[in-house]
């Protein structure tokens, strides 16, 4: 079940699913990332790919700030969480207690080194991250049309990734 404004709680996943990769990750020696303890850190994820992260002790809700750029799901029981890349750009992490306290806050970074080529033609302005390779993404300076196609580009995507 996926919840509004992109918040996942604990069970909204099945659990043997869960369970079952993070065992196989484990099993493959791709041991988790270090827990995130301190707020600040950068989480880097690759487009269409997962990381296996800890999350503080005692975190019930988890937010994710652009839900089209990286998702976030809580593994049961387990104090890990899955952040998938969704669209290249950045958007924050956030992990509350039942109370709804802050437990801490992240930067999730999408398509590795982040690294900005403008192209300005005339008043029209596309914005790209060069990692390696340099690939389109959105931002709030870039030309109107540009903006608009590639946002249809991340939905068509998104529609594609949920579809499979």
């Amino acid at each position: 079940m996926r919840l509004p404004a992109a918040i996942a709680k604990i069970g909204s996943f099945p659990a043997l699913v869960l369970a079952l990769a993070a065992g196989l990750a484990l099993a493959a020696g791709l041991a988790p990332s270090r827990a995130l303890a301190v707020s600040g850190d950068v989480l880097q994820v690759s487009v269409d790919k997962a990381r296996v992260a800890r999350i503080p002790d005692h975190t019930q809700i988890l937010v994710i700030g652009q839900p089209g750029i990286a998702d976030v799901t809580m593994l049961k029981n387990s104090g890990m969480g899955v952040i998938t890349g969704k669209s290249f750009g950045e958007t924050n992490l956030i992990a509350l207690d039942a109370q709804g306290n802050l437990l801490g806050e992240w930067t999730v970074r999408v398509g590795g080194e982040k690294v900005d080529l403008l192209v300005q033609n005339g008043l029209n302005r596309e914005s790209y991250i060069c990692a390696p390779l340099c690939l389109p993404t959105i931002d709030l300076a870039d030309a109107k049309t540009t903006a608009s196609e590639r946002a249809a580009a991340v939905a068509q995507h998104g529609a594609f990734s949920a579809a499979r």
